[in-house]
């Protein structure tokens, strides 16, 4: 009987310490990881499914200010060149070359932005005006889904570090810390707008 009670006790003891462990609650937040992620993807892919009809409302109107333009296009091409698989989040440099690429295609737009301003009747034209509002709300989107993406890496950051769960983390998962989405190197200055 007394060996029946201690396997009883021994049993409940490990059950109580397998459901403090955090196994299952790091594995669903490193999901939730995933899932920001790909918010932020599909904001990026909105951002580039945009950018040839914006470019090409443009072209009616500035034709002769095709450098702009083609920089545009070469970003966008950059850009959408550079995938980040859900893998990658723990690296450091495939998050940084696509973030580099995201800001090329950033400043590229801010670039075509100003010569919109040149045009007086292209902002007038209905359909760029829908364009350009699309865009806006698309970065607008980009924005929001990187700041609940770098939430919920911050959430799993500090759960899979935290004790029991990095003692779990490291004897069985072995789940790796992911990288926030920083700014681009510069983010902190004001653009600069000259006509």
């Amino acid at each position: 009987m007394l060996k029946y009670m201690w396997r009883l006790s021994l049993l409940i003891l490990v059950a109580v310490l397998a459901t403090g462990c955090g196994y299952n609650t790091m594995q669903a937040q490193e999901e939730q990881v995933f899932k920001a992620w790909g918010d932020v993807e599909s904001s990026l892919q909105r951002r580039a499914d945009l950018i040839p009809n914006l470019v090409e409302t443009v072209k009616g109107y500035a034709g002769h200010e095709r450098e702009t333009l083609q920089g545009v296009i070469e970003a966008r091409a950059k850009a959408t060149s550079v995938q980040v698989n859900p893998q990658d989040l723990s690296d450091p440099a495939a998050m940084q070359q696509m973030m580099e690429a995201q800001g090329g295609l950033s400043s590229a737009l801010s670039r075509l932005m100003v010569v919109v301003e040149r045009y007086p009747d292209l902002k007038a034209n209905q359909n760029f005006m829908d364009l350009q509002n699309q865009l806006e709300g698309t970065e607008n989107r980009i924005n929001v889904a990187r700041q609940r993406y770098n939430e919920v890496v911050q959430q799993f950051n500090s759960m899979i570090r935290r004790f029991p769960n990095s003692l779990t983390n490291s004897l069985l998962l072995k789940l790796d810390r992911k990288e926030y989405f920083k700014a681009e190197s510069g983010a902190e200055r004001a653009p600069q707008v000259k006509f």
